[in-house]
C-alpha cells in the first residue's frame, strides 16, 4: 500500500503532468508475446467511466480505452509495430471521436478507413527517418474532414461508387456569419433587450476574469496609448478650438467616458477615443460658429443633444442589422487605413523633430574652434520698437516702460537663446539655427523602442530561457522597452522633448465652466437647425463604432461571451449628450487601440507538449483592464510629476509598433506582399489554392485604389464625409459581385447575405432535384442491390447506460 502511494506521488511530481490538459484521458496500448497462445488474441476495450489504473501510465491520468494484443513468441516485432499503428490511431482527432462512438467491430474498421485515406506516407527511399520532421505552427482543424466523412457517407447511402465526395461548388469557405446579435427582431428595443439578456449572465464573471498578472501588463500597455493618444488630441482640438477645448478636457473626457463605457457596454474590450473625422467636423464647426455669430459651445451642445436622440432611435429600431453587409472587403480598408494612419503619424512627428532640431551635414571637427553663436543687442530704432512690445524683463519686472537705455544696459553675450530672441536682441554666429544631438537621440529612442518591442514579442517563439520567462516577457514587451528607453534618455541626460501633462484640475480656458447651458447665448433656431449637422455626426459615430465593432468582435479571436453592437452605440450615444453638457470631446471606438488591447489579451495553451506550437485560446474578455486604464488616465493629473520623464520619442515608437502590429492577420496586408514574391516563393494561403493569381492581384488592386481615395479624403477638407465614404465601399463591394464569381469572393472576402441566401435556396433545389432522381433510379430492378453502407453518428450521440462518456477533452 505505501508503495503505491509512493509511486502516485511521484506520478504527480513528474513534469510531463504539466504539458498534459486538466480533462486528458489516456489511451493504454499492450502488447507482448506469451507462450500459451498459438495465435494473436486482439481485444480493444472502452470503458464506461474513465479510470486511473494505478502506475500502468506514467502520468496519473484516468484511462478511457485500452487496446490488448497478445501472441505467440517469434513475432515480437510485428506485434510492437501493431501497438505503434494504433497509438498513432488514437493521436488522431476524427478516430478518437469514431472510438468514443462506435457501437461495434465495423464502426472502428470504417475509421481506420476513413485515417487510411487522409494518411500521409513516406517512401523509406525518400526520406530520412532520423530527420525530425518540426512540428506545425498552426494544427488544421478536423472539422472538414468530418464534414467530408458525412459526404461520403451521403454518397454511399445514394449509392454512388467511390464515396461521393463534394463537388466544386461544396468546397466553400465557411459563411459569413456575424451571429444573432445582429439580426433584426422587429420589435421596439428588440436587439438592446437581447443584448441585455446575453450579457448579463457574464457580468461577474467579466471581473473576476481579470485578476491574471497578463492584465497588468495590457493596463499598461493600453493606459500609455490612451494618455498619448489624449496629449495628441487634445492639443490638436486647443488648435482648431481657440482652446475651448483643450489636454485638460481631453484628459477628463477620456477618464470618464472609457470607464463608463467599459464598465456598462455589450463589448468591454473596444477602447473609446477621438478620432481624425471628429477633429476636423470640430475645426469646421467653430470656424462657422465664429463666422455666423453662433456660440460655438451652445451650438455644439445641441448637435450632440440630437445626435444622441438620433443614435437612440438607431437602438430602439435595430438599425445596427445593416453592419452585416460591412464584409471582410471594407473591414479590412477601414483597418487598413487606421494602421496607416498610425505609422504615417509616428513617421511624421518622428521627421517633424530633425526639422524643430536640425543637424549641420556640414560640421568638420577640424574647424571645431570657428563655430560660434552670440546674441548681439538690437540698434537703439530696434529698441524703440521693442520698447512697448516685451511683456517682461529679465527680472520679471515689467518692461512696458523699457528705453534704449535699458536694452544697452543688458549684458547680451550672457543670456540664453530664449531670452535673447524676447528681448529683441538676434542670434549671429554659424551654429546659431542647429541643435546638436537632440534630433538623433530621438530617432534612437524612437526606433529603439519599436524594435525591442518587436524582438520580444517575438522572443516566446525562441528557444531561450523557460517558456513561463518567454512568455512573460512578450507580455511585458511594451512596459519593458518604454522602462529600457527612458532610462537610457534619463542617463545620457539630453534635453528631448517629454511628455506634458497638465497638473492642476481646471478648464483651459478661463471663461469657460464645466458646464455648458443650453439657452441664452444663441436664437431659437439654432437649437432645431442644429439637428442637420448632428445627421452627419450620428452616420459618423455609428459607422466607425460598428466597423470597429465588427473588427473587435471577429470568430478569428474566438470570443465566448458574445458583443452587444446595441448595447454599445445606446452608451456612445448617452456618452454624447453628457460629453456636450460638460463641453469635453466626443469619443467613438478606436479600432487600432482596441486592436493592441485584444492582442495584448490573447491567451495560448500552457499544456503544450515539448516541441509542439501554442494553439491560440482566445482573449481573456473582461471589463477590469479596460475601467482601470481610463481611472489611470483621469489620475495622469496627479501623476504629472513622473510622466514628464517619458520622452516623446518612445512614445511615437510606441504608436508606431501599434499601427504595424494591427496589420498582422490582415488578408489584405498579405495579398499585397505576393506583389514582391515570384510564385513559387509564394507562402501555401488557402484562397490561393482555389482562386488565381490574377484574380487575386485584380481584387487586391480595387481594394488598394478605394484605400487611396479614402487617405485623400483624410487629409483634406472632406474628411468630414469620411462615414459617408464608408458607405460607399458597401457599394464597391456590391459592384464586385459583378465582376468576381461568388466562389472566388467566397474564398477572398466574405458572400453577402442574399447572395448566402440564394445559394441556400440553389443547393436545395438542387438536392431535391436529385432526390427525385434517385427515386426513379430505384425502381430500375435490373441494378445490382448496392450494399448497406457503413454509418457512424458523428454528431453528439444521447448518454447511453453503459457506453455513456462525456465529450472527449485532450487525449494522452
Amino acid at each position: 500500500m505505501y508503495g503505491n502511494h509512493f509511486f502516485i506521488s511521484l506520478q504527480l511530481k513528474n513534469k510531463f503532468m504539466k504539458k498534459i490538459p486538466r480533462d486528458a484521458e489516456a489511451s493504454n496500448v499492450l502488447v507482448g508475446e506469451v507462450d500459451f497462445l498459438d495465435k494473436p488474441f486482439v481485444a480493444f476495450v472502452r470503458l464506461a467511466q474513465a479510470t486511473t489504473l494505478g502506475g500502468l501510465t506514467e502520468v496519473p491520468v484516468p484511462t478511457r480505452f485500452l487496446f490488448v494484443l497478445l501472441g505467440p513468441q517469434g513475432k515480437g516485432k510485428s506485434y510492437n509495430e501493431i501497438g505503434r499503428a494504433i497509438a498513432t490511431l488514437m493521436v488522431d482527432d476524427l478516430f478518437s471521436d469514431v472510438a468514443y462512438k462506435a457501437r461495434d467491430r465495423d464502426d472502428l474498421i470504417a475509421g481506420i478507413d476513413e485515417f487510411l485515406d487522409e494518411v500521409i506516407v513516406l517512401p523509406p527511399g525518400e526520406w530520412d527517418p532520423t530527420i525530425r520532421i518540426e512540428p506545425p505552427k498552426k494544427i488544421p482543424s478536423a472539422e472538414k474532414r468530418k464534414s467530408v466523412f458525412s459526404l461520403n457517407e451521403a454518397g454511399q447511402m445514394n449509392g454512388s461508387v467511390g464515396g461521393g465526395g463534394p463537388s466544386d461548388d461544396e468546397e466553400m469557405p465557411a459563411p459569413h456569419e456575424l451571429g444573432e446579435e445582429l439580426q433584426w427582431t422587429g420589435r421596439f428595443c428588440g436587439g438592446l433587450y437581447l443584448d441585455l439578456k446575453r450579457k448579463l449572465h457574464w457580468f461577474p464573471s467579466d471581473f473576476y476574469d481579470g485578476i491574471h498578472i497578463q492584465s497588468i501588463s495590457a493596463i499598461l500597455f493600453i493606459y500609455l496609448g490612451c494618455i498619448t493618444n489624449a496629449i495628441t488630441f487634445g492639443g490638436l482640438l486647443g488648435d482648431a478650438t481657440d482652446n475651448y477645448q483643450g489636454v485638460m478636457e481631453s484628459f477628463i473626457g477620456t477618464a470618464m467616458a472609457g470607464s463608463v463605457f467599459c464598465f456598462f457596454a455589450g463589448q468591454p474590450l473596444i477602447i473609446l477615443s477621438s478620432t481624425g473625422p471628429i477633429l476636423i467636423f470640430e475645426k469646421l464647426l467653430f470656424d462657422f460658429s465664429k463666422g455666423n455669430d453662433i456660440d460655438y459651445m451652445e451650438f455644439r451642445l445641441w448637435i450632440g443633444l440630437h445626435s444622441c436622440l438620433q443614435c437612440l432611435v438607431l437602438v430602439a429600431t435595430d438599425a445596427s442589422f445593416i453592419i452585416k453587409y460591412i464584409t471582410r472587403f471594407t473591414e479590412e480598408g477601414f483597418s487598413t487605413l487606421i494602421s496607416f494612419i498610425f505609422i504615417y503619424d509616428a513617421i511624421k512627428k518622428m521627421i517633424g523633430a530633425f526639422k524643430y532640431y536640425p543637424i549641420n551635414s556640414e560640421f568638420k571637427p577640424d574647424y571645431v574652434t570657428a563655430y560660434k553663436c552670440e546674441c548681439v543687442a538690437p540698434d537703439p530704432v530696434a529698441a524703440l520698437i521693442f520698447n512697448g512690445s516685451a511683456p517682461f524683463a529679465p527680472n520679471d519686472t515689467n518692461v512696458s516702460v523699457y528705453n534704449p537705455v535699458n536694452a544697452t544696459a543688458l549684458d547680451w553675450s550672457q543670456l540664453s537663446k530664449k531670452e535673447c530672441l524676447k528681448y529683441g536682441g538676434s542670434l549671429v554666429g554659424n551654429t546659431c539655427k542647429y541643435v546638436p544631438d537632440l534630433a538623433l537621440m530621438s530617432f534612437i529612442l524612437f526606433f529603439g523602442t519599436y524594435s525591442m518591442t518587436i524582438t520580444l514579442k517575438k522572443f516566446k517563439f525562441s528557444r531561450y530561457f523557460p517558456t513561463k520567462f518567454r512568455n512573460l516577457l512578450s507580455d511585458f514587451a511594451i512596459v519593458l522597452s518604454m522602462l529600457a528607453f527612458c532610462g537610457l534618455d534619463f542617463w545620457v541626460a539630453l534635453d528631448t522633448p517629454k511628455l506634458h501633462v497638465p497638473s492642476e484640475l481646471k478648464p483651459t480656458r478661463a471663461d469657460r465652466g464645466w458646464f455648458v447651458l443650453p439657452f441664452g447665448k444663441n436664437p431659437w433656431w439654432v437649437y432645431v437647425a442644429s439637428a442637420v449637422p448632428a445627421l452627419l455626426v450620428t452616420i459618423l459615430i455609428f459607422m466607425d463604432q460598428q466597423i470597429s465593432a465588427v473588427i473587435v468582435n471577429r470568430k478569428e479571436h474566438k470570443l465566448k461571451k458574445g458583443c452587444g453592437y446595441h448595447m454599445d452605440l445606446f452608451w456612445v450615444g448617452l456618452l454624447m449628450a453628457a460629453c456636450s453638457f460638460m463641453g469635453l470631446p466626443w469619443y467613438v471606438a478606436a479600432t487600432v487601440i482596441s486592436i493592441a488591447h485584444i492582442d495584448s489579451l490573447k491567451m495560448e495553451t500552457e499544456s503544450s507538449a515539448p516541441g509542439e506550437q501554442p494553439q491560440f485560446l482566445g482573449v481573456r474578455e473582461q471589463r477590469l483592464t479596460g475601467i482601470v486604464v481610463f481611472i489611470l488616465t483621469g489620475a495622469s493629473i496627479f501623476l504629472a510629476p513622473i510622466l514628464q520623464y517619458i520622452p516623446m520619442p518612445v512614445l511615437y515608437g510606441v504608436f508606431l509598433y501599434m499601427g504595424v502590429a494591427s496589420l498582422n492577420g490582415i488578408q489584405f496586408w498579405d495579398r499585397c506582399k505576393l506583389y514582391l514574391m515570384p510564385a513559387k516563393h509564394q507562402p501555401d494561403y488557402t484562397f490561393l489554392r482555389h482562386v488565381p493569381l490574377r484574380r487575386v492581384h485584380l481584387f487586391t488592386v480595387v481594394q488598394i485604389v478605394c484605400l487611396a481615395v479614402l487617405w485623400v479624403l483624410k487629409s483634406t477638407m472632406a474628411a468630414i464625409i469620411f462615414p459617408v465614404m464608408i458607405l460607399g465601399l458597401i457599394i464597391v463591394r456590391k459592384m464586385l459581385d459583378w465582376v468576381f464569381s461568388q466562389h472566388d469572393l467566397a474564398w477572398l472576402d466574405d458572400i453577402l447575405p442574399e447572395k448566402d441566401k440564394k445559394k441556400e435556396e440553389d443547393k436545395k433545389k438542387k438536392k431535391k432535384k436529385k432526390g427525385r432522381g434517385e427515386e426513379g433510379d430505384s425502381e430500375d430492378e435490373s441494378k445490382p442491390p448496392v450494399p448497406p453502407p457503413v454509418k457512424i453518428p458523428m454528431d453528439t450521440l444521447q448518454p447511453d447506460p453503459v457506453n455513456s462518456s462525456p465529450s472527449p477533452g485532450s487525449k494522452y
